[in-house]
């Protein structure tokens, strides 16, 4: 199984406005779940503590192999969702690991 953990920092200067894009980023990641098949586990959530140095918002996802990781990110479902992130988004840090 592969887990696919990755993190957002956004590009909104406003702690608030930032604050509501990444509640916004982390529902649609997590609406992905029975959606996307490849998909065994989502979590994803915003940041809650220590806004000035902390990354925005985070997914920790779970597929069987890489090549669901591969269906998985090219599926119209995240495709969307990753357009949405791509339009908030100043970075993004991310990590596939064996579990």
């Amino acid at each position: 199984m592969i887990r696919h953990v990755v993190s957002w920092k956004l590009a909104e200067p406003d702690a608030a406005r930032r604050g509501e894009q990444a509640e916004k980023v982390a529902r649609r990641l997590n609406a992905l779940m029975g959606v996307v098949p490849e998909l065994r586990a989502v979590s994803a959530g915003a940041n809650v503590a220590h806004p000035e140095a902390n990354w925005d918002v985070a997914l920790v996802a779970d597929v069987d192999s890489l090549e669901d990781l591969a269906a998985y990110q090219v599926h119209p479902a995240h495709k969307e969702v990753g357009a949405y992130i791509g339009s908030v988004a100043a970075s993004r840090v991310a990590v596939d690991f064996e579990i």
